[in-house]
């Protein structure tokens, strides 16, 4: 079946954003009395919402952020953003070549999410085409958002191909009924056991370069397959 939509995750997908963001959240709570590790921290919160983020911190750590909080972690985040961030390579040439419609579903807030597009020149390609967490009740990896921004852009589920960099993300298309291609081509995805976690769920596709993309949604829609 053909694809009529393409739906990009953003951090780690179209920009290389989830080294700082999981070493903001991490400095930042360490600063409250809340240790965990690197691998714990990108285990338990790649990928995922602010508000799954809080209820873990919460449940699991007895930490609960209260506004001026997370405003404080926002500020420290967005100061790294418009100082370190960067796109993902190639993308920006990449995606006016699909020959299909996209758009991007991320599980940040709509704030950070056109920050981080502005910050690396991206937003030209997906302004009035950007779906939050927060405008559905389930983040990732319920499948709520993806089947939101798919219903938002008039395509069935079917008809979609998600790009995903998170085993929550990953999961979430698979819940809505969508093919998802796994990109491992950002700087988190060099860690150990993120490829594992990744093949473990058997995404329809995995590639480590934008540039592959666009042979890769040529070959599902003409019904082909691959996992590179």
């Amino acid at each position: 079946m053909a694809c009529k939509l393409v739906i990009f995750d953003c951090d780690g997908v179209l920009v290389d954003s989830e080294v700082i963001s999981l070493s903001v959240l991490r400095d930042y709570i360490a600063g409250l009395g809340v240790h965990i590790s690197d691998d714990e921290c990108r285990n338990l919160f790649l990928g995922v919402s602010l508000e799954t983020t809080c209820r873990v911190l919460t449940d699991d750590y007895g930490l609960t952020l209260d506004g001026d909080q997370l405003a404080g972690m926002r500020k420290m985040l967005y100061d790294r953003f418009k100082q370190e961030l960067k796109s993902i390579p190639d993308v920006d040439q990449v995606i006016p070549t699909l020959g299909v419609p996209f758009c991007v579903a991320s599980s940040s807030q709509v704030e950070r999410i056109r920050l981080a597009l502005m910050a690396t020149g991206l937003l030209p390609l997906f302004d009035g085409n950007i779906f939050s967490a927060t405008m559905v009740e389930n983040g990732k990896p319920a499948p709520d958002l993806f089947l939101h921004a798919a219903g938002a852009m008039n395509t069935a589920p079917a008809d979609c191909i998600v790009i995903e960099d998170s085993p929550a993300g990953i999961t979430a298309a698979k819940r809505a009924g969508m093919r998802v291609f796994a990109f491992t081509g950002a700087s988190h995805a060099e860690q150990e056991g993120h490829a594992t976690s990744i093949k473990h769920l058997e995404p329809d596709a995995t590639f480590d370069k934008m540039r592959q993309l666009p042979a890769l949604i040529t070959e599902f829609s003409l019904g082909g397959g691959a996992n590179e």
